[in-house]
């Protein structure tokens, strides 16, 4: 129980179909807002659950924040919610709770099971199976996602007529062990400030960086740009250089056809190429792809624009979750 609407209501359903419900509140780090806290708290009060606090703080802090610190150093826009859920809520947290004796685990995340396969919810603006493609998938018999056949809508009506406090909570936004903390922020405490060029794709000078690792492909935003008649977008990192290429809207250079992925994750068996839909971004339009599980690379049926090396490449086919991968490299 984060301290959300999703995660309440989420609690409280479970608790009308005749579940034995306890609240589980994870600490993650110093940056979590106390408020989130004492909201779950209420609502666990509220619906007469029994309530805990965990600290994982150092967990975390070992798992994840080390982990992404290390990835931006090296080039890479990790993703530190899907590496979250598959270490920690559905790594660490899920293997404590077993062993104490608990059926299932169950979180706040819109997403369905069917046919023990993660699924798209009902609510396709709030789909979070993107972030899900990391879990193992014996564990899945044991997961429950109460708000599946909802909407977000329909959740926050629930959390009214049952009078939670949170009913109206804004949506907590970020990275989530960050709290209100900016990630370039969080990230200048760890990499200290390496000045670089901006360059064009003919190597033309356009301006000046403070650290490559401070930026993304396809980020638009933030460039110190004094030359060129833009806008310019993030196409590319030369760490060895330690460049940052720029391109405009069209430039092929922005775009790709192909890419190679590490860390792959399947909930169904293949052992020859398929054709999948990929997305390698969080609500990125799906793109048709022929997966090679061999040679771990996706060909895109078209090409796409932004991809960011560390961040995820999930498959889907109809409305089945089937995995993904950590992209590493891009053509």
């Amino acid at each position: 129980m984060s301290g959300g609407v999703d995660s309440s209501v989420a609690a409280l359903l479970l608790k009308k179909r005749g579940f034995d419900v306890v609240g589980i509140h994870l600490k993650l780090s110093k940056f979590c807002n106390p408020q989130d806290e004492f909201d779950a708290r209420r609502v666990a009060e509220i619906l007469d659950i029994p309530f805990y606090v965990v600290d994982i703080t150092e967990e975390y802090q070992k798992r994840i924040a080390l982990d992404m610190i290390k990835n931006y150093a090296l080039g890479y826009t990790p993703n530190p919610d899907a590496l979250c859920n598959k270490l920690i809520k559905f790594g660490f947290v899920y293997d404590k709770l077993k062993d104490l004796g608990f059926d299932y685990i169950a979180t706040g995340h819109y997403a369905k099971i069917k046919n023990n396969l993660i699924c798209i919810p009902k609510d396709k603006e709030k789909d979070q199976t993107y972030f899900l493609w990391g879990i193992e998938k014996e564990k899945i018999k044991n997961i429950i996602f109460p708000l599946g056949d909802y909407t977000k809508k329909e959740v926050r009506e629930i959390a009214r007529k049952y009078n939670l406090p949170n009913a109206d909570k804004k949506d907590s936004q970020g990275v989530c062990f960050l709290g209100k903390i900016k990630l370039i922020d969080f990230l200048k405490e760890y990499l200290p400030e390496y000045p670089g060029l901006i360059v064009d794709k003919n190597n033309n000078v356009l301006g000046y960086h403070k650290g490559y690792w401070f930026f993304t492909e396809g980020q638009r935003h933030g460039l110190d740009i004094k030359k060129g008649d833009g806008p310019y977008f993030v196409a590319l990192k030369d760490r060895k250089e330690n460049k940052i290429i720029v391109a405009k809207e069209n430039d092929e250079i922005l775009y790709s056809k192909k890419i190679k992925i590490d860390d792959v994750n399947l909930f169904i068996d293949v052992k020859d190429k398929i054709e999948v839909f990929v997305r390698c971004r969080y609500r990125q339009p799906l793109t048709k792809a022929i997966f090679d599980p061999k040679k771990k690379e996706v060909i895109f049926e078209k090409k796409i624009k932004a991809v960011a090396p560390g961040q995820s490449a999930v498959f889907y086919k109809d409305e089945y979750l089937l995995g993904g991968g950590i992209i590493k490299k891009r053509w």
